[in-house]
């Protein structure tokens, strides 16, 4: 099964929670950039990866999505799967979210389980923050810790460019770094409206600032750099995705972006891909139709 990266178009902290958390809002958009879990029977549990050195034991999402399906339904936790990755890890690009959420659609199918779409949420809320909007994908909005989700139809237009500089950013690291950039709910009400304007890209280029930027580009200037190249380079939009390190641009066209593209491969990684649209029967919140 394909297991797809996301790109963030905005990332407004509003505050942090009583669990260590922060609230956010934020758009994700699913992007053509994807591992790929395989799964096949067997009597014992084993998880293996294409990447050498990647955590396979207790702390990859894919073998706690596992147990905790396993422990909710009573089936026996079993199963090889490989997970054959190519979304950077640490990236910000929700790489390992991804693989638990489709950990536990795949074990579904695998198991024979016919589990409640509800259950699957609550699990995946409970592994990861992004693990929920990975179980539909496509275009949602997002808030509390990424986990409540509103997923709407379609898909940003334009082209997909990642710059990839080979190094990661922590998460919690990022989100203490932006502690003191705290907005107000009035204002980030805002994003929202980006995703249904005629013009998303314009509305987002005025609205959906990253409050994890600032922060992050102080420590790690290079990745400011590559973001004012690819605005430079004609990007409509250009932004850190989430916490990074991956920076992104959006085109107009993929001829802009592969031009764009040659800017940066002497020294990085880059990929060129789609925003994925996922067409739902209405937009709304958790429980809607989609993927599960």
């Amino acid at each position: 099964m394909e297991s797809p990266a996301k790109i963030n178009l905005g990332l407004r902290i509003l505050g942090r929670r009583p669990d260590g958390y922060h609230d956010i809002e934020t758009i994700f958009q699913e992007i053509s950039l994807a591992d790929r879990l395989e799964f096949r029977p067997s009597d014992d549990w084993q998880l293996t990866s294409s990447q050498k050195g990647l955590d396979c034991s207790e702390g990859n999402l894919v073998v706690r999505a596992a147990r905790r399906l396993a422990g909710e339904t009573g089936h026996p936790m079993q199963g090889a799967l490989h997970l054959v990755k190519r979304i950077p890890v640490g990236g910000g690009l929700g790489g390992g979210s991804s693989n638990g959420a489709v950990a536990l659609l795949g074990l579904c199918r695998l198991w024979s389980l016919d589990v409640q779409p509800a259950l699957l949420e609550q699990i995946a809320a409970d592994i990861g923050a992004d693990c929920p909007f990975f179980l539909r994908g496509g275009l949602a909005f997002a808030t509390g810790r990424g986990d409540r989700v509103e997923w709407v139809s379609g898909a940003i237009p334009g082209v997909v460019l990642l710059v990839m500089p080979g190094f990661s950013v922590n998460t919690g690291w990022a989100y203490e770094r932006a502690a003191g950039v705290l907005t107000n709910r009035e204002k980030n009400s805002m994003l929202k409206d980006c995703i249904e304007n005629p013009n998303p890209l314009k509305a987002l280029r005025e609205r959906a600032a990253n409050d994890l930027e600032a922060g992050v580009f102080a420590q790690f200037p290079e990745l400011e750099r590559i973001k004012v190249d690819l605005e430079r380079a004609g990007a409509e939009l250009a932004a850190l995705s989430g916490s990074g390190a991956t920076v992104l641009g959006i085109f107009q066209d993929r001829s802009r972006a592969e031009r764009a593209a040659q800017l940066f491969r002497d020294r990085y990684k880059t990929f060129i891909g789609s925003p994925v649209a996922r067409e739902r029967p209405k937009p709304g919140s958790v429980g809607s139709a989609g993927r599960v």
